[in-house]
């Protein structure tokens, strides 16, 4: 056996990896879309990055590649910034009308 057949995953793994990331994406998608609460919109979003680093990582695996791997260090930096920035916003509007739905701030696209 070979390095290369040793650290990559079968075609039915694979599978049943992107089977896994995509049920998560609808999940937060459908949750991001349905749900007016702006943490379970903020968590929702957070799902959607973990979705696809699991896709990410299980492509790299299949391949034998370390680019998915690499991926997901973007993908999580970048959830991580967007985490910081939301998770401010939503304290700075609560405190402004002491309310997290999304409705209450539909006026703001409004002119």
């Amino acid at each position: 056996m070979t390095v290369a057949q040793a650290t990559t995953i079968s075609g039915h793994a694979l599978g049943h990896y992107l089977l896994l990331s995509a049920v998560l994406f609808v999940i937060g998608v459908v949750g991001f879309t349905t749900r007016r609460n702006m943490i379970v919109m903020f968590l929702c979003t957070e799902l959607i990055f973990q979705a696809a680093a699991i896709a990410m990582i299980a492509f790299g695996r299949f391949h034998a590649d370390v680019s998915g791997q690499v991926f997901v260090i973007f993908i999580l930096t970048v959830a991580a910034a967007e985490a910081a920035l939301a998770l401010g916003l939503v304290v700075l509007l609560y405190r402004r009308k002491e309310t997290l739905n999304a409705e209450a701030w539909s006026e703001l696209g409004e002119t």
